[in-house]
C-alpha cells in the first residue's frame, strides 16, 4: 500500500497542476493536520482517493463544526441546532480525530488523536490526562478490532509526536506519553504525526518505540508499505 501523508505546510509539488502525474499512483491520502480544509479539497478532488485528517494546532476554522456533539454533520455541512444548515467546504475528507476507522475497501485500520500539547490555553490543546482520556474512550472499538479483525489498529495518526521521539523541548512541541502506552498496549504498525517543523530537508524523520516506527510527516511523504492492507 502507498499512502500520501501531508501536515502543517502546503507542499508546492502537490499544490500543482501535476498533482496527478506525481501522486496518481497513491491508495489514500492521511494528514496528521495543520492544513485548510480546501487543500484537502484539491487533493481529493485531483487524485480521487480517501482522505483521513485530524486536527493539529492551527488552521482550526471549522474545528467546532467537527467536534460539537449537537451538531449533525455530512459531506454538505452541519446543522447549528437552531434549525439552520451551515455550509463546510465540499472537501470529502473523513474527521479521524478521536476515532478508530476501518476503511473495508482497503483493510486498513486508523485511530487518530489531534491536537497538541497544552501551551496557552488555545484550541485542540490537551493536558497530557485529557489526551489519555481521550485514547480510553477508545479501547472499546480497538478491542473489537482485535476480536473481528485480529488487530487493533494499523496506524495512529496524531498531530504532535509521542514524548522523547520525535519530539522538541519546548512545552508547545513536547510529545504526549499517551502514545507510548498507546504503543505499548495496541501495537500499531505505524504511527505518523506532524506538528515539528523540519526545516532541513534532510532532518530525521524517523522513530521507532517497540513494534511501531514513527514518521514525521511534515509537509508531505509517502509511506510505502506492501504488507498494509492485505487483501481480505
Amino acid at each position: 500500500m502507498k499512502i500520501l501523508c501531508i501536515a502543517d505546510e502546503t507542499d508546492p509539488l502537490i499544490y500543482s497542476k501535476n498533482l496527478a502525474s506525481r501522486y496518481g499512483y497513491v491508495d489514500l491520502v492521511v494528514s496528521a493536520g495543520d492544513l485548510p480544509l480546501k487543500y484537502y479539497e484539491y487533493v481529493i478532488s485531483v487524485l480521487n482517493k480517501p482522505l483521513y485528517f485530524v486536527f493539529g494546532n492551527h488552521n482550526l476554522e471549522f474545528l467546532t463544526q467537527f467536534t460539537s456533539h449537537a451538531n449533525t454533520i455530512n459531506q454538505y455541512g452541519y446543522a447549528d441546532g437552531k434549525g439552520m444548515m451551515q455550509f463546510l467546504p465540499a472537501f470529502g475528507g473523513d474527521y479521524t480525530d478521536g476515532k478508530v476507522v476501518y476503511d473495508k475497501k482497503r483493510n486498513l485500520i486508523i485511530a487518530g488523536l489531534g491536537g497538541s500539547m497544552q501551551y496557552n490555553k488555545g484550541r485542540h490543546q490537551f493536558t497530557e490526562k485529557e489526551m489519555f482520556w481521550r485514547m480510553c474512550k477508545m479501547i472499546p472499538h480497538l478491542l473489537w478490532n482485535k476480536v473481528f479483525h485480529g488487530r487493533y489498529v494499523d496506524i495512529l495518526l496524531t498531530h504532535a509526536p509521542p514524548l522523547g521521539i520525535n519530539d522538541d523541548v519546548d512545552r508547545c512541541h513536547r510529545g504526549f506519553s499517551t502514545f507510548l502506552a498507546f504503543m505499548d498496549w495496541f501495537k500499531p504498525k505505524y504511527l505518523l504525526h506532524g506538528h515539528v517543523h523540519l526545516i532541513d530537508s534532510n532532518a530525521n524523520r524517523y522513530g521507532v518505540y517497540k513494534q511501531t516506527k514513527v514518521i514525521n510527516v511534515f509537509q508531505s511523504f509517502i509511506l510505502d508499505d506492501p504488507s498494509l492492507g492485505k487483501d481480505l
